[in-house]
């Protein structure tokens, strides 16, 4: 019976804001125009991080890792969002909506470890310099990243194996603009205890722990500060830390608005949130770094200046050039 119930269902209709096409029309602008930025914003920091020498470090390999999360993760659902906007009829095929939500749950939970693993680099480099290089060598380095990703996407795997066994009765139409786990939830006509144990218990481990240990790993950075002689020294610390705390900031202060605030009167208002919270706080990083970091700043003047690609494609030739000789 719940396997009838689940291949009854082969499109789902997304509603969007029913009945207010002009205030979607004007989303579709401002969310058209933030998720160029978002794009051009994040291809720009990885790739700054391929061609500069001077970013090849833990901290900008985890920071590419970051900008390609955000990347994916408005990619998942943002285009096929803005072409709906245009339309009518918002249909999504269940392949498509079980992809979105998979995708959109993976790289969410991908960004939390992410933003920890990032703090555990600042603290090493402020609170163990002596060890750094051991600590932060680049098999530990792809190993953090890989059990991120591995990590976010298994995590999304389960939630979406266990939403998708749930018996949903032919119910196809989504209050939302997306197919978010949360608006698909709402559709099952069985028992979601277990899913909302389930999501709460996930939330938990994989957003509020690495929050607990990113916050920790600052109390840790500002004593070590704090005991460094010179003023010098340690604005030159606060500078290194002060853009990763800016975006988790940001990051856990998006996410503490949209659960812990009252719920608004108009359901379209939290969708409107969400959405914002799914297509802004993305395209915020790229400029908080930009803004934030001096050799960030630098890579960029070179290469809007032309000399970091010269430089590259020199180094390349050389390279090209010692392979032949060796060859030959």
């Amino acid at each position: 019976m719940g396997g009838a119930n689940r291949t009854a269902v082969t499109e789902y209709v997304l509603l969007g804001l029913l009945g207010h096409h002009n205030l979607e029309v004007a989303l579709l602008v401002l969310c058209l125009g933030i998720y160029c930025m978002n794009m051009l914003g994040n291809s720009l920091l990885i790739g700054l991080n391929v061609l500069d020498p001077c970013l090849h470090s833990p901290m900008y390999f985890f920071l590419s890792n970051l900008s390609l999360v955000d990347i994916c993760g408005t990619s998942s659902f943002v285009p096929f969002m803005l072409v709906n906007f245009l339309k009518a009829q918002r249909i999504i095929s269940f392949p498509g909506c079980a992809l979105q939500m998979y995708l959109t749950l993976a790289l969410g939970s991908t960004e939390c470890l992410l933003l920890v693993v990032m703090a555990y680099d600042r603290y090493v480099a402020i609170c163990q310099p002596l060890r750094y290089a051991e600590l932060m060598s680049g098999q530990t380095c792809i190993l953090m990243v890989v059990l991120s990703w591995g990590i976010g996407f298994a995590n999304s795997l389960l939630h979406s194996i266990v939403t998708w066994r749930l018996p949903f009765c032919g119910r196809n139409v989504i209050n939302h603009f997306f197919c978010e786990i949360l608006a698909v939830l709402q559709l099952a006509c069985g028992d979601i205890s277990f899913n909302a144990l389930l999501l709460m218990v996930a939330t938990t481990v994989l957003s509020m722990t690495p929050f607990l240990l990113i916050c920790l790993s600052y109390i840790f950075i500002l004593a070590a500060i704090l005991r460094v002689p010179s003023a010098a020294g340690r604005r030159k610390a606060f500078s290194t830390c002060s853009a990763h705390v800016t975006v988790v900031v940001v990051f856990y202060g998006t996410i503490s608005f949209m659960y812990f605030k009252p719920k608004a009167k108009d359901p379209d208002l939290d969708k409107i949130i969400a959405l914002f919270y799914g297509v802004v706080t993305p395209s915020l990083n790229p400029i908080i770094y930009s803004l934030r970091n001096a050799e960030v700043k630098a890579a960029t003047i070179a290469l809007l200046g032309g000399d970091l690609l010269s430089r590259k494609m020199s180094c390349f030739s050389c390279c090209s050039t010692t392979a032949s000789g060796r060859i030959g």
